[in-house]
């Protein structure tokens, strides 16, 4: 098993062997700190993701978009060239759980068409491992690098992880990788040059 191998293994049973207690809190203190920057307060269109795997909860912040009317996109995934699209959902929506299971195991929202990434002013990325270059590991499939580099314009990207996913040794970072803005986890927000 090579490193990159044994650190998704790793910090998928990890993330998924959190209790609902550890992930309630997660969940809370990530919506203060994202309540405390400047980049929430102008983004009008965001893209979140539907937690599934153990990431941090997205409920409270998704229900703050809404109070603060801001546009809420999902991803749903592009079968046609694995990018995914964003797509815009109503507070009805979110609320009454009007979403598909994708084969994957993650939920999405019914649509047929959707949004390129390049239209969102702020994007929250789960992650499995974010170093202190903000180079960001996901779960394996590319979706968010495939998206992202087909970007003119990139949106603010902000990764959302538990304290324990911010690893201290460097990650290698290949070519098709797509670093981060900017890290929340429970206890700190992480700045990067990118």
């Amino acid at each position: 098993m090579n490193e990159l191998s044994f650190i998704r293994k790793n910090l998928r049973s990890k993330r998924r062997s959190l209790s609902p207690l550890e992930q309630k809190k997660a969940q809370f203190n990530v919506l203060h700190h994202l309540n405390s920057l400047a980049i929430f307060h102008s983004s009008k269109k965001i893209g979140l993701y539907l937690h599934a795997f153990g990431e941090v909860h997205t409920d409270l912040i998704i229900r703050l978009c809404f109070q603060k009317n801001k546009k809420v996109y999902l991803p749903m995934i592009c079968s046609m060239n694995q990018r995914l699209v964003w797509v815009k959902i109503s507070r009805n929506q979110y609320l009454n759980r009007r979403f598909s299971h994708h084969p994957l195991g993650m939920k999405e929202p019914m649509a047929t068409r959707g949004k390129h990434v390049s239209k969102l002013d702020l994007l929250l990325m789960p992650l499995l491992a974010c170093d202190h270059y903000g180079t960001r590991i996901g779960m394996g499939g590319g979706y968010y690098d495939r998206t992202l580099a087909s970007a003119k314009h990139k949106p603010y990207r902000l990764g959302m992880a538990h304290q324990f996913q911010f690893i201290e040794h460097t990650l290698k970072r290949q070519s098709w990788d797509q670093p981060l803005d900017a890290l929340l986890t429970p206890q700190h927000i992480y700045y990067f040059k990118r």
